[in-house]
């Protein structure tokens, strides 16, 4: 779809599907930038380092190591399929970060990893301990009170300020977390549980953002997690590539020009799918294609990608912004994230709401994963993209779910099962 009759859609706010247009390979885009690969096996090593601390924290996590399982979703695949006659003819996947320990959701990954980095470059700094001891020491009470002496704080719809907050408090640091009108109560609710102090705002994820980095900078010792200009988190989350890479090969699943590997990523303002697109294409090149899923009322980094220019906001659109699927409700993207993927993303759909919970019910009944409406709108992806074809590796990455309480996911559900059946939009 040309980006002239892309765009006039999205201002429509209806489903859109774009493929960016020819451009240099992977690797040409790549070499351009400071960060590679060796930055993104750092960052993995300093979570191993970490985990006996984590395993310490929060026992469930059993070796310390925050990772989710790959799923085949076949029989999610068939219901997808038979609902909308058009059945896949590919293999189809799931990441399954809706099963996070910890946070719940994708950015436990990220956003646990820059807690962490702030956590050691103190612990270094102050001489608690050196590289090479064990890192379980933080968790003892002298470790707790070097970091009650520090602030961290985020700007957050939620998911984002789940795991700052949980793990921040966790290991003694004040937290707060500022989140914007998006966010559901319960994300809000649970946070203060875990010891996160939580300050609301009746404006968009902009607003909370721009008022926590201003009162985090008048807090001495105070550290805001930037989600819009953050290299951490962006390195967090692109250490999920190398543990994906693991996790295919264990899978018996071929990634190369034949075989390709087709990755659909829930985006918001970008720093999850962002620092996935950059280590899948550091591993596999120009054979992983990836493209992003927004809702229909808050495109920002799917006109980002279709102007080339990411200083903008859905408002300046007489877009609203407002949807169900709070993780994606952003009004403006990462031009950090931008200037890294921009030429590395292949294209992006967008999805209305109600089609979501439909989706959710869907996945529930046949594979019996528990995940967001943002999550599920990567389901969608394979019949939205148009790149089925025998050979292929469909994977929808599931970036939320597991902490819903039951009462609200039981209506979710509700919801998909009265609600309309599934089609897929007519003129892609």
């Amino acid at each position: 779809m040309p980006n002239e009759k892309a765009l006039a859609t999205v201002r429509d706010l209806r489903p859109v599907a774009w493929k960016a247009p020819l451009r240099p390979p992977a690797g040409e885009v790549l070499a351009r930038h400071s960060l590679g690969l060796r930055d993104v096996r750092e960052a993995e090593a300093r979570l191993d380092r970490f985990a006996p601390l984590v395993r310490r924290l929060f026992p469930e996590t059993k070796d310390g190591i925050i990772e989710s399982p790959l799923r085949s979703v076949e029989a999610f695949a068939a219901l997808l399929g038979e609902e909308t006659g058009r059945p896949l003819q590919g293999r189809f996947f799931a990441k399954a970060d809706n099963m996070l320990r910890i946070a719940g959701s994708i950015k436990a990954r990220g956003g646990i990893y820059e807690v962490l980095s702030v956590a050691e470059r103190i612990a270094l700094q102050t001489g608690f301990l050196e590289m090479g001891e064990n890192y379980a020491r933080m968790g003892d009470p002298r470790g707790r009170e070097l970091f009650g002496r520090y602030h961290i704080a985020v700007g957050s719809t939620g998911n984002l300020g789940i795991s700052i907050g949980t793990m921040a408090a966790a290991m003694g640091f004040r937290a707060t977390v500022h989140m914007s009108q998006d966010a559901k109560q319960w994300k809000k609710d649970l946070l203060r549980e875990r010891g996160a102090a939580v300050v609301e705002y009746a404006e968009d994820y902009s607003k909370a953002v721009e008022a926590g980095r201003l009162a985090c900078h008048e807090v001495p010792g105070g550290h805001f997690v930037d989600d819009e200009r953050s290299l951490d988190l962006f390195l967090g989350y692109a250490v999920a590539a190398l543990r994906l890479k693991g996790q295919l090969d264990e899978a018996g699943v071929t990634v190369d020009g034949a075989h390709p590997l087709l990755v659909y990523l829930p985006c918001g303002v970008g720093g999850a799918p962002g620092g996935i697109t950059f280590g899948l294409k550091l591993l596999f090149g120009d054979a992983v294609r990836c493209f992003f899923v927004e809702p229909t009322h808050a495109p920002c980094m799917t006109l980002a990608l279709l102007l080339k220019n990411p200083h903008l906001s859905v408002k300046d659109f007489g877009i609203d912004g407002i949807t169900e699927a709070d993780g994606l409700a952003v009004g403006a993207p990462s031009a950090l994230v931008y200037d890294l993927v921009g030429e590395l993303v292949d294209g992006a759909y967008t999805v209305e709401d109600e089609p979501l919970y439909r989706l959710v019910e869907l996945l529930w009944s046949s594979e019996g994963l528990k995940a967001e409406p943002s999550a599920v709108s990567s389901l969608w992806g394979p019949l939205m993209m148009g790149e089925d074809r025998p050979g292929v590796t469909h994977l929808a990455w599931l970036t939320g779910g597991l902490l819903i309480p039951e009462n609200i996911f039981a209506t979710m559900r509700h919801r998909g099962e009265h609600g309309d059946r599934l089609r897929v939009p007519e003129g892609l």
